[in-house]
């Protein structure tokens, strides 16, 4: 991989970030740029990312955004400089995980066929994460797919995508635009992945390439791990179904009533997460404010797609 951008999104996760940086500098291949982009973090994220520079031997590149604009703005305005900087390849990722040793060698051995690939996952625990899954356009969720997706081949098909680890080509980012910062937090990534679907095959490949690092709470259901979460993921969960339904009406694949069954599917999800999780239902109040945010959003006749990213003046695309 030529002019491979690693594009990392920090919010008051210093410590996690040291060790995501010291990740990086065990890799045999490392990336030909690290870009940080802080989301105004008020803890002593400055203070790593300054000292790592310092020491040398990652060519870290650090961004501070003046606010808090969620991990969707982050990734947005990451891609937006690495494509502007001449990436080839950018690897997106989030400030929680570590990336495992190989794992550039790893991927690129997918390069050569596929333009967008997620790898495998570790959890905090050492264990493989299972974390398939496929979009149904029809009810505008996505759903877990089950059994061994790697038993007759090392890359299964997917249409979707996910920020811990997810690597594009800088042509076909170029095509579908930047991620999309109106989403905030959630779904941003998924709708990323399915955008690139729509052009080129989307694959999640048979290599263990990330590790997570923060534990979370979870309940193991099998074919599902449900993880705990906040009130204000609760909330854009439900709120940013508005810009999933208007993302499906510009391809022209919005049906309406499967929409609403869908919509129905994510509340009683969130609901189940509440209680077997979080083991408390206070957080229905946020998934009702972000069901009716998501009207809104939904009634807007003004919302367009992210445009295609064009190359400034006198650079080729990649």
């Amino acid at each position: 991989m030529k002019n491979l951008y690693a594009v990392v999104v920090t919010y008051n996760r210093a410590d996690f970030l040291q060790n995501l940086l010291d990740s990086f500098s065990r890799l045999g291949t490392r990336p030909d740029r690290i870009l940080v982009v802080d989301n105004a973090s008020s803890d002593h994220t400055e203070e790593v990312v300054s000292r790592a520079i310092a020491a040398g031997g990652l060519p870290i590149q650090y961004e501070r955004l003046p606010a808090n604009v969620g991990g969707s703005g982050g990734f947005s305005r990451g891609v937006e400089l690495a494509l502007a900087a001449g990436a080839e390849w950018l690897w997106l990722m989030d400030d929680d995980v570590e990336v495992l040793p190989g794992a550039v060698e790893a991927l690129d051995r997918f390069t050569a066929d596929y333009s967008c690939m997620i790898g495998r996952r570790y959890d905090a625990a050492g264990k493989p994460f299972f974390w398939q899954h496929h979009f149904v356009e029809a009810l505008g969720v996505f759903l877990p797919v089950s059994g061994d997706v790697f038993r007759k081949s090392e890359v299964f098909r997917t249409n979707v995508g996910n920020f811990e680890g997810m690597l594009i080509k800088a042509t076909l980012a170029r095509n579908i635009g930047l991620p999309d910062p109106r989403f905030f937090i959630t779904w941003d990534d998924l709708i990323y992945g399915w955008l690139a679907a729509q052009q080129t095959p989307v694959v999640y490949v048979n290599a263990f390439v990330i590790k997570k690092v923060r534990a979370q709470r979870q309940v193991d259901l099998g074919l599902r791990h449900l993880n705990d979460s906040s009130d204000l993921s609760r909330r854009y969960v439900m709120r940013n179904r508005g810009h999933v339904a208007q993302y499906l009406r510009a391809y022209g694949k919005y049906n309406r009533l499967g929409f609403g069954a869908g919509t129905a599917l994510t509340y009683a999800k969130e609901i189940v997460r509440l209680v077997l999780v979080e083991r408390s239902l206070k957080g229905a109040g946020a998934l009702w404010q972000g069901w009716r945010e998501s009207r809104t959003i939904l009634a807007d006749s003004s919302w367009q797609p992210m445009p295609p990213v064009v190359p400034a003046a006198g650079r080729r695309p990649d």
